[in-house]
């Protein structure tokens, strides 16, 4: 028995968002034991028309993102419909949407429309800029958020660099989980439900905690490649290789980069581990050394000495090797499709395969309201 998927049982989530965040938000509650029902538009989620197809045919985001759900279609701009959805909430424990504020308000679904028949529900809404604010009617993907809180500005070389995954959607999502417990932890003494309003661009920020620390204390803000964790150190960076691979050295500490240094053969390097940022001149010749190297010598050379250097993996050799396939955390289901799961093993046991999502328009039968 994998315990976290009973942490969450009883509980009734409806799910009215959209695209990555709010849906791996409810992915993941339906991993702790959540019911989740995804209400999709008439025409269905986009997610269902976007990305690529399977074998047979099927969305492969839509699947991988509802796996564990149910789902179906309403349209909520019709007002029986919106009963039904209505008579869903009543009976829920939760609710996530995606609109920009205002939307859901409008459609007569709103938290405090919900609250009004049903006070116990925990209301998370996931917007771009949240609630309130200049920003809050704007449009906006991950790419935005980042650039907006800072973050783009700091990282890559010449440019400022994106990341795959996307960093405000997975935090938002992750933020979103954290909120809605603690939400249905404080239900259960008191009753009363709330509305989370979470914008994903600020979820960025209790990422940047020591970066905003230090600019409240110093004024500092930092620049791309001129701090320990952006490529301003030798010793915390990605090098290229002699066949066109990369490795990264992330030495950060003096343990490991002077069990580094001693490695390379390159013993004068130690001290200068505290040269100022960007420390470019140690930096070209720490890349010269690799220059010299092919991957897989890297790996001879420095592995045994365990001092953080390790390849810069493809995702496909990150799925084939032993260290995932030992975790059993990324596995294929029975139907056949590799799911990236919960991330913990509990008492030794990794969690169980994922369902595919099913077709389902009411509630299951609850044993009991969990937080009520």
């Amino acid at each position: 028995m994998y315990r976290l998927n009973e942490s969450l049982r009883g509980v009734r989530v409806l799910d009215l968002s959209r695209y990555l965040p709010g849906p791996l938000a409810t992915l993941l509650l339906a991993d702790l034991g959540a019911e989740v029902l995804k209400v999709e538009p008439p025409a269905g989620d986009e997610m269902r028309r976007l990305g690529p197809r399977d074998a047979a045919g099927q969305p492969v985001f839509f699947d991988a993102i509802n796996a564990g759900k149910s789902s179906c279609r309403m349209d909520l701009k019709q007002p029986q419909v919106r009963e039904r959805f209505l008579a869903l909430a009543k009976d829920a424990d939760v609710l996530v949407e995606s609109f920009r504020p205002g939307v859901a308000k409008r459609l007569g679904v709103g938290y405090d429309e919900l609250s009004r028949i049903n006070p116990g529900i925990v209301y998370c809404a996931m917007s771009g800029y949240g609630m309130n604010g200049p920003l809050a009617q704007a449009a906006g993907h991950d790419a935005n958020y980042l650039a907006l809180a800072g973050v783009l500005d700091r990282n890559g070389d010449e440019h400022p660099a994106y990341y795959d995954p996307p960093m405000a959607d997975t935090a938002g999502a992750l933020f979103a989980v954290i909120a809605i417990q603690a939400a249905l932890a404080a239900r259960a003494r008191d009753g009363r439900g709330c509305e989370i309003d979470l914008g994903l661009c600020d979820a960025l920020a209790p990422l940047q905690t020591f970066q905003i620390a230090d600019y409240g204390a110093r004024g500092a803000s930092p620049h791309r490649a001129e701090t320990y964790l952006n490529g301003g150190a030798a010793c915390y960076r990605v090098y290229r290789t002699s066949d066109a691979r990369h490795v990264v050295v992330g030495a950060i500490d003096e343990t490991f980069w002077v069990r580094f240094c001693n490695a390379a053969g390159r013993p004068q390097w130690i001290a200068r581990a505290w040269e100022p940022m960007p420390q470019r001149a140690l930096i070209g010749e720490v890349q010269a050394l690799f220059a010299t190297m092919t991957l897989a010598q890297c790996i001879e050379r420095f592995e045994p000495v365990d001092c953080c250097v390790t390849p810069a993996l493809t995702l496909a050799e990150a799925a084939q090797s032993p260290q995932w396939q030992a975790r059993e955390l990324v596995r294929r289901s029975p139907a056949g499709q590799l799911q990236a799961l919960f991330p913990a093993r509990v008492n030794g046991h990794p969690p169980p395969s994922r369902p595919p999502a099913r077709e389902r328009a009411e509630w299951r039968p609850r044993p009991g309201r969990v937080g009520s």
